[in-house]
């Protein structure tokens, strides 16, 4: 059996070792790990790991993400060196019912990410003519492992990762419990431009933070100093702003904002004050986080909503004195009593790192797959199954 697994995942070097530094999306493929190691499949893993670039690079290894899996399943992983060949299949045919095998990064082979045939058939030759796809956050790529290898096998079925990521970001969100209200971060309105424009069908609040909001209020006439701005994407900004109005779409964007001269930790900081035109953020600053006066603003707004979908931190949590904004969203979610989705990136990490993944009703392992959905994109990954597990 073939399972196409999403454990890219982030990792850290700590004493010359490297080490996940979040687990999420390896621990949200265990229902189906385990549901086909406990009916006596010979598991298949295959996933991939950064951006190698179609050659083997040492750092992006899946060996670390073998040992750690072992952990979480409480059983032995077998790891291969290759993804085909004489070796990978010598050990696929020495493996007893319910046993796991992880292939070494598909990505080592230029042949994934051009979905080129003869890899995806060399793939399938590892199979018993089985194949489930439970690796959400790769669905919108065409790689052989995700969409060229369905067409060598008997079957192609989701797994309940999958099937639970459709049926949030699908289902959930086609008809949402209102108030519907949106919460976007991320670095460039160009990125989520269809998003924000599909959304604005359904959603009763929209609110604009990170990098992109800065786009959006020096569209207005705001100056925001040293900051990210997309200054061709003006014509963008102006045209989201006034469907909003056209659509009674309330859309909100910060009011206040957390200066830093740097991006590093302990740079000197300071809060804006209400920004306006005429209160514009100086030459050598720029923002990194929302005020506490956007902060009561968000936290308002998230508590009188009944679904909230979060896509993109408001700043630069990773830096400690940059993350108040993201944690009090995140704090929020976690006291609101709404049906909370995260939808992927960033924002799962927040959460995760924040202790407060558990208190979300649905968490999303894909950023851009996530996104692509919503959209209303096909995904090429879950286009070409052909049942659902």
């Amino acid at each position: 059996m073939l399972l196409r697994v999403d454990f890219n995942v982030p990792m850290e070097t700590r004493n010359g070792q490297l080490v996940i530094t979040d687990d999420t999306r390896m621990r949200e493929s265990l229902p189906t790990i385990n549901f086909l190691r406990e009916h006596g499949a010979k598991t298949i893993l295959m996933a991939h790991l950064g951006r190698p670039k179609g050659q083997p690079v040492e750092k992006y290894s899946l060996r670390p993400v073998g040992l750690a899996l072992h952990d979480l399943i409480g059983h032995s992983v077998a790891f291969s060196h290759e993804c085909i060949g004489a070796d990978a299949e010598a050990i696929v045919k020495d493996m007893k019912d319910g046993d796991v095998t992880l292939l070494e990064n598909l990505r080592f082979y230029a042949g994934e990410e051009a979905n080129d045939p003869m890899f995806a058939e060399a793939l399938a030759k590892l199979s018993d003519g089985l194949y489930v796809n439970d690796a959400f956050g790769t669905a919108h790529r065409a790689h052989a492992s995700t969409a060229g290898v369905t067409k060598f096998v008997k079957q192609a079925a989701m797994g309940f990762l999958m099937e639970k990521e459709l049926q949030y970001l699908e289902d959930e969100l086609a008809n949402p419990a209102k108030p519907f209200l949106v919460i976007l971060g991320g670095a460039k309105v160009s990125d989520k431009i269809g998003v924000i424009k599909v959304l604005m069908d359904k959603a009763d609040t929209i609110l604009i933070c990170g990098a992109m909001a800065n786009t959006f209020l020096e569209a207005e006439g705001v100056g925001m100093g040293s900051s990210k701005v997309e200054r061709d994407k003006f014509h963008l900004a102006h045209e989201l702003v006034q469907l909003a109005k056209e659509k009674g779409v309330r859309f909100l964007l910060p009011i206040d904002i957390l200066g830093a001269e740097e991006i590093k930790a302990g740079a000197a900081t300071r809060h804006s004050g209400r920004i306006s035109p005429t209160y514009n953020i100086p030459d050598g600053w720029q923002a990194v986080d929302i005020g506490p006066l956007t902060i009561a603003l968000f936290k308002s707004e998230i508590a009188r909503a009944k679904t909230i979908l979060w896509n993109g931190p408001p700043g630069i949590f990773e830096i400690q004195e940059f993350s108040a904004g993201t944690e009090a969203i995140a704090e929020a979610l976690a006291e609101s009593k709404a049906t909370t989705i995260i939808g992927g990136g960033d924002s799962v990490t927040a959460v995760t790192q924040a202790g407060l993944a558990d208190k979300m009703t649905f968490i999303s392992t894909g950023g851009g797959a996530s996104l692509e959905l919503i959209e209303g994109k096909e995904l090429p990954g879950v286009a070409a199954l052909s049942e659902r597990v």
